[in-house]
């Protein structure tokens, strides 16, 4: 059988996730490899930890990736924090808090939810109240769901949970790096993220920070594994249930020890890397004011076009937004002219927005002005022949206002 190289299309990713990665990202991943313990490799793996504690903005020593993608970070966190019969405090107001929910059951956790309408946020004051009713042992929210393109307020809530014993964990995965994060300033216990959104990567490594009242609680789960402990290394604990998501035995392999755990993913690792040298070469704030230009000129754009927001505005992550499908329009037929004819890929959503809404990203790589007029001007021919009637040029001009400004 005759099986050709692979050659994928050119495609212009602007929907929710991934995204193009930047090219001096594929280039670092496209690096030689060497052994998991050659210096040079464990110097890139510390490296990499000091570019994101500067991302997390953290002083957090255990500050690492995890091999997998954003699922693995979730999932190695909360894995590794809660034991069965942990309480856990998980907001929904979209798929992303259903799926810390549903990973928190399958910890074995007993899982207390707050339920809010997609497209709104929680405030501190109702937070404060399920804290107060559950008493949990974590708190698990969702800062940037992409499912509803809200940012989720976290200023407030780090002081909520730390007056009560709480741990505090988010997963930042579609905001980190295009939207305010502080870790440290909000009092945050635990934050997983991915490459594949703002950070301008490929999807395939996640980024975590963990703060030492965190890494206490998972030191005191530690079981080394067979063939690599040694005569004092005490067992502690519940085992964490998880061996590849044992974050006990993942903070000795990027620790000092080195202790042998998996073989680190060498070309993600240098894409991550990449990925955190270009966000602090570039400067977080600038990067978060980068991305909320493009996201206002991309709003502006859809409204001219005479599409409808979702969701409170408000509280929209700079980097995603999401508009009604116009009555009478065929969504996917929409999506599959824009693929077909200009290559540009936007998405749809998920659960109760499913066919009613799209979801337009300008993240990462494609936050820049080319890209935001060309997936307007390209719309705007896909829309009219959809049946709707856009003012000709007027998405592209409405952007180019907001850059004018």
């Amino acid at each position: 059988m005759s099986v050709n190289p692979v050659d994928p299309p050119h495609r212009l990713l602007m929907g929710p996730g991934p995204i193009n990665a930047d090219p001096r990202v594929l280039r670092a991943m496209a690096s030689g490899l060497v052994g998991q313990y050659d210096p040079v490799m464990t110097g890139y793996m510390a490296e990499t930890q000091e570019l994101y504690r500067q991302v997390f903005r953290t002083r957090n020593d255990a500050t690492l990736l995890v091999d997998g993608t954003s699922r693995a970070g979730i999932e190695a966190i909360l894995v590794s924090l809660l034991e069965p019969g942990d309480r856990v405090l998980m907001p929904v107001a979209g798929r992303f808090g259903q799926l810390l929910a549903e990973i928190g059951e399958r910890c074995g956790a007993e899982v207390h939810t707050v339920e809010r309408k997609w497209g709104t946020v929680f405030t501190a004051d109702e937070i404060e109240e399920a804290l107060d009713r559950v008493h949990p042992k974590v708190l698990a929210i969702v800062q940037g769901d992409t499912s509803t393109t809200m940012c989720q307020p976290l200023a407030e809530l780090g002081r909520l949970c730390h007056e009560r014993g709480v741990l505090f964990y988010s997963d930042i995965t579609a905001s980190l790096g295009g939207n305010q994060f502080e870790m440290d300033a909000w009092g945050l216990d635990a934050a997983s993220a991915g490459l594949q959104k703002c950070l301008a990567g490929p999807s395939g490594s996640s980024p975590i920070s963990l703060s030492d009242a965190a890494v206490e609680v998972i030191r005191g789960r530690r079981h080394i594994e067979a063939g690599i402990r040694e005569a004092d290394d005490e067992a502690l604990g519940m085992r964490i249930a998880s061996n590849y998501f044992d974050l006990g035995m993942i903070l000795d392999y990027w620790g000092p020890r080195r202790l042998n755990h998996h073989t680190e993913a060498t070309s993600m690792l240098y894409g991550a890397r990449e990925c955190a040298r270009l966000l602090v070469e570039e400067g977080m704030d600038a990067a978060v004011d980068r991305h909320a230009l493009h996201g206002r000129a991309m709003t502006a754009g859809l409204v001219a076009l005479g599409l409808r927001l979702f969701g409170d505005q408000r509280y929209r992550m700079n980097n995603v937004v999401a508009v009604y499908i116009p009555d009478g329009v065929n969504g996917d037929a929409v999506r599959a002219g824009l693929l077909a004819d200009f290559a540009i890929e936007i998405g749809t959503s998920f659960g109760p927005l499913h066919g009613l809404v799209w979801r337009v990203g300008t993240m990462g790589y494609n936050a820049r002005t080319d890209t935001v007029l060309t997936t307007l001007a390209a719309l705007e021919q896909v829309l009219r022949a959809a049946g709707t009637n856009p003012t000709p040029g007027a998405g592209v001009a409405a952007a180019k206002e907001v850059y004018a400004r």
